[in-house]
């Protein structure tokens, strides 16, 4: 059966205007009887107006009135019209907006220096730029090189950390599953392989964590200094009155 779009406001339009039972219009919509009598005693859904599934190509009014007839009478809902039009996503980079455009240079820097595994297309629909700017970023051949400097597209807002997971573990999969196609047909043993490779995966893990903590007492060392605030707890307490 297909999906229902909006169960809970389909429901709404079948209590208020068929005969159906509660039970019928809960497995039609794929809510619970006790949802359903709730929506009807006014405790769930207040204030959801009804969607006419004849209207939205879910439901025919024939389907109804033999529900009506028969109340063991499962009815089937009706794929819309235009389904996979409505289902159909847009292929392409993402959007990006205006205000953070000029953000792109540096998260292609941290991308490209961080995971030179992730292709560059995959890179392109992350963060919503083209190859063009990709290479010229690598390349150091970009108008504005001298002001990049790598920072991570999550934080920049350009994607989301699951986005982000998702790219780096697929880049990395197939990385490994082309080095141990390699080690197999230089006669390497895999056991082998993957132990070293996890090796130099806590490494890297354990360099980066120790680069993290650097810039964090470099960004300590330099932050400004508050004269006022460091000499303020030396400045001598007003005198007691007896």
């Amino acid at each position: 059966m297909a999906e229902i779009l909006m169960p809970k406001a389909t429901a709404v339009w079948l209590i208020d205007n068929t005969a159906l039972s509660f039970d019928q219009i809960a497995r039609f919509c794929g809510l619970h009887h006790l949802e359903v009598k709730g929506i009807a005693d006014g405790d769930v859904a207040a204030g959801v107006r009804g969607l006419d599934p004849i209207g939205a190509g879910q439901l025919s009014r024939e389907e109804i009135a033999r529900a009506e007839a028969n109340s063991d009478y499962d009815m089937q809902a009706q794929t819309p019209k235009h389904a996979d039009m409505m289902g159909r996503k847009r292929k392409g980079p993402r959007y990006t907006p205006l205000s953070r455009r000029q953000d792109r240079p540096d998260a292609i820097a941290w991308m490209v220096r961080n995971h030179p595994e992730v292709p560059d297309s995959q890179i392109a629909k992350l963060i919503g730029t083209t190859k063009t700017t990709i290479d010229a970023v690598r390349s150091r051949t970009h108008w504005n090189t001298s002001n990049i400097k790598p920072v991570d597209p999550v934080s920049l807002a350009l994607c989301s950390q699951i986005d982000l997971d998702a790219v780096v573990d697929l880049a990395a999969a197939k990385k490994r599953k082309a080095e141990e196609k390699a080690a197999l047909e230089r006669g390497e043993d895999l056991d082998t392989l993957r132990a070293a490779s996890e090796a130099k995966a806590a490494q890297e893990a354990a360099e980066e964590a120790q680069a993290d903590e650097e810039k964090s007492l470099r960004d300590i060392a330099n932050k400004p200094v508050d004269a006022a605030s460091v000499f303020g707890a030396f400045k001598e307490k007003p005198a007691e009155t007896e």
